[in-house]
């Protein structure tokens, strides 16, 4: 051999032992590297201790799982109901709530069911999101490979929205995508339940039986030749050919097996059960009664039920106000009495659309209303709304009756409402027959305040003269909009503008309505004062929030709550932002509410006048012709005017004070 060639032997020899050398390295460092990312893992999210509560983790058999991914309590709900049926057919699941689940265990599952609720932004709920984050770091890692659930099999249930446009079911859709891109066997399709369309329960009813009757007639393969039963022992699941077994209808329905009974209540993830079925009514597929598609869902329907509300037709509802008994009872009016003249004990609160293009962090009804961008549902005739509106807010007073401090005067006068606030929930404005329906309260002579929530600036340009029109401006900027608000509308910002554009056009009273919300939006002095000049709204009711309870739709806490003091600095400071064109004119303590109203139209020779002479206002409506705001005010009261020592309470009532022993936390 020539020592050319004998070189080019050696350098061969040395690339090839440098190469396995390089290459032996390479899957050690490799190896070392995912033991240390798994490692990672799991001191992130340390592994739960087996205990008596978490029966899965001491038992030497692996049932199958049923996760639950849920904000408010329904998945857990809907889970529970499945595993009840479940059980009954001889299948053992353990119910496990992913908080207190690794992970890292779940290629070791043979079969996997998933209950998952979307919640904000299209994001997981706070108990899913370390799962989810789990899987889809998996899923985009080539270390872990498609591989890793292939003895896994699964199945998955969404609850969203499709108000929500893209963000629909998107934590179940992608825990549908990962698992399967991890190698997991999805043995039914995704099922999708939208609230909106009105039968989730019964599209979970209908998923829940194809569940058992893939475990017990099989269809787990892709030839559907083999199928899960329960083993021998009950303690965990086998496969076997399922060629010669006959699919059996014997078991009962899950809504007739727990009892049809319920209390569900959110929109995205409903906090309790539905109505049985004989409440649900002619209900043909996608939610639809008698062909047309509901607003107020079977589901929908009991939770306001349940709240009070007198639901009207399939959109609208009627409740009474906590003020409404207070003023027939003596004692005292709502903030609407000390500044506009209200008599709070002839007051009905409505809406004819209980559906909502926003999902506010203060909503005082905890978004059990449904939502939507636009009109998409069967219309009621407005005539019949306000018959029945009247007719169940009757009921309500009669109700009062005998109640210590109801005169027979007062009752009277109650039964005879003289003022109606379209605000109850929801978006009044949406309603396509708003107009008429307005027209209709008029010419009984019954006033009109609306609030709209300034997404739909069309509907404010054609709506017809009413007696105080609203627009709730819930923040200074879009970024705090967007946090407080939460809206549906992609372009809401714009939307909000062009609304405030609108409102200065109308020629009767106008009002800018802002909730302050401590620790969000206390702090846009400045940025509140730059809308003034779009709308131009002839009152600017300041208002701290309210808090309702606690809530898994709302992070909001007492510590949100700003006292009266700092609701009456806030109005000051953005007064004096309005170099003179607005003023302080009328406060109620009670509400922790002030008013700001412009100083040339409505404080005459040093008087306010921010009180409305109710049968003036009628009787330019029934004129026919053009008039505005300054024709129908009426002087205020010394006692509402800011600053008097009522703080806006009427002297002709009889204040209350509760025994309150608890330590102040001011």
């Amino acid at each position: 051999m020539s020592s050319t060639g004998a070189a080019a032997t050696t350098t061969s020899r040395i690339s090839t032992t440098a190469l396995t050398t390089h290459l032996t390295v390479l899957a050690f460092l490799s190896a070392t590297t995912l033991y240390c990312f798994y490692k990672s893992r799991r001191l992130r999210h340390p592994k739960p201790s087996p205990s008596p509560s978490n029966p899965s983790l001491t038992s030497a058999t692996r049932k199958g799982k049923l996760f639950f991914i849920s904000q408010t309590g329904t998945s857990k709900e809907l889970a529970q109901r499945l595993l009840n049926l479940l059980t009954s057919n001889n299948l053992p699941f353990d119910l496990v709530d992913p908080n207190v689940y690794e992970p890292e265990d779940l290629h070791q599952e043979t079969l996997v069911l998933i209950i998952a609720s979307t919640w904000e932004d299209g994001k997981p709920p706070s108990n899913g999101v370390f799962l989810s984050n789990w899987l889809s770091e998996s899923a985009e890692d080539f270390r872990v490979g498609s591989l890793l659930l292939n003895k896994c099999k699964f199945a998955v249930f969404g609850v969203g929205s499709k108000a929500y446009g893209d963000n629909f079911n998107a934590v179940a859709r992608g825990f549908s995508t990962k698992m399967r891109s991890l190698g997991g066997m999805e043995i039914l399709p995704l099922c999708e339940g939208d609230v909106d369309e009105g039968e989730l329960d019964k599209a979970f009813g209908v998923w829940s039986k194809e569940v058992i009757r893939v475990l017990k007639v099989g269809e787990l393969s892709g030839d559907g030749s083999d199928l899960i039963v329960e083993n021998g022992d009950a303690n965990g699941y086998e496969l076997i050919d399922g060629s010669d077994y006959e699919e059996d209808d014997d078991y009962e329905d899950e809504d007739e097996e727990n009892g049809g009974d319920s209390d569900i209540v959110d929109l995205e993830d409903i906090a309790g059960k539905a109505p049985s079925k004989k409440d649900v009514g002619v209900i043909t597929s996608n939610g639809k009664k008698n062909g047309v598609k509901e607003m107020v869902t079977p589901v929908i329907r009991a939770s306001l039920t349940k709240q009070g509300y007198k639901i009207i037709g399939s959109h609208s509802g009627v409740k009474i106000c906590r003020w409404t008994k207070s003023q027939l009872r003596g004692r005292g009016g709502c903030y609407k009495h000390s500044f506009y003249g209200i008599e709070s004990h002839r007051c009905m609160e409505a809406t004819p659309s209980l559906a909502c293009a926003n999902k506010c962090v203060f909503c005082w009804r905890h978004h059990t209303n449904p939502v939507g961008k636009s009109w998409q549902w069967k219309m009621d005739d407005p005539l019949m709304i306000v018959n029945s509106a009247i007719e169940q807010h009757k009921k309500m007073i009669k109700q009062m009756k005998g109640v210590p401090g109801v005169t027979a005067e007062r009752l009277s006068e109650g039964l005879l409402p003289r003022h109606c606030a379209l605000s109850l929930v929801g978006e009044p404005i949406m309603y396509p027959e708003i107009n008429s329906l307005i027209e209709e309260l008029h010419q009984r002579r019954i006033s009109t305040f609306l609030v709209t929530n300034a997404q739909f600036p069309e509907k404010i340009v054609s709506l017809t003269p009413i007696t105080q029109l609203y627009v709730s401006v819930d923040a200074g900027t879009k970024d705090s909009m967007k946090a407080i608000d939460r809206p549906l509308f992609g372009d809401f910002w714009e939307r909000f503008v062009d609304s405030l554009k609108a409102l200065r056009d109308k020629q009767q009273r106008t009002v800018y309505r802002l909730t302050l919300v401590k620790g969000w939006n206390t702090e846009d002095v400045d940025a509140y004062s730059s809308l003034f000049g779009i709308g131009n709204p002839d009152f600017v009711e300041i208002k701290g929030v309210t808090y309702c309870g606690t809530s898994a739709t709302s992070k909001l806490t007492m510590e949100n709550v700003p006292w009266h003091a700092d609701v009456k600095a806030f109005s000051e400071a953005l007064a004096e932002k309005s170099n003179g064109e607005y003023e302080v004119a009328c406060e109620h303590v009670h509400s922790c509410c002030v008013l700001l109203a412009k100083v040339d139209k409505f404080k005459i020779d040093g008087q306010w006048h921010t009180w409305i002479d109710y049968e003036k206002f009628h009787d330019l409506v029934a004129s026919g012709e053009p008039f505005g705001s300054n024709e129908y005010m009426a002087p205020t009261p010394s006692w509402a005017v800011y600053g008097a020592n009522e703080g806006g309470f009427d002297p002709e009532q009889a204040r209350y004070k509760k025994e309150r022993n608890h330590k102040s936390s001011r």
